[in-house]
């Protein structure tokens, strides 16, 4: 994870679908990428598993102006965000569930500014 991505809250309107309660799993896929598959399958699972986590799929090569900016590279790519929006962690290739698990609790024990 690149140092800037911890100040870029992400929102809605940049995403195209509200924000989890205290996380967003945000999944940047490609059609013919097997793997995506796989993770989106994955991120389902978990947000299912956990209350007030959303899981978002982005279509990189519909939205190539938030893949450079958020210097995408590869499909999958996902970000995990904290209720603000904020990038708490990045990773690219097919996850494991455990690992996702693992950073969502980082994401949902990031405590909120002033707070």
């Amino acid at each position: 994870m690149r140092d800037d991505d911890k100040e870029r809250p992400l929102g809605a309107a940049e995403l195209g679908a509200e924000l989890g309660e205290r996380a967003t799993l945000v999944q940047f896929s490609s059609a013919f990428c097997a793997p995506c598959r796989a993770t989106r399958r994955v991120l389902g699972e978990v947000s299912g598993l956990v209350p007030g986590v959303a899981h978002v799929e982005i279509d990189a090569e519909a939205q190539l102006h938030l893949v450079r900016a958020l210097g995408i590279v590869r499909t999958p790519t996902v970000l995990v965000l904290d209720a603000d929006g904020r990038i708490v962690r990045r990773a690219t290739g097919q996850p494991r569930k455990a690992d996702v698990i693992a950073a969502l609790g980082q994401a949902v024990r990031t405590p909120a500014p002033g707070g």
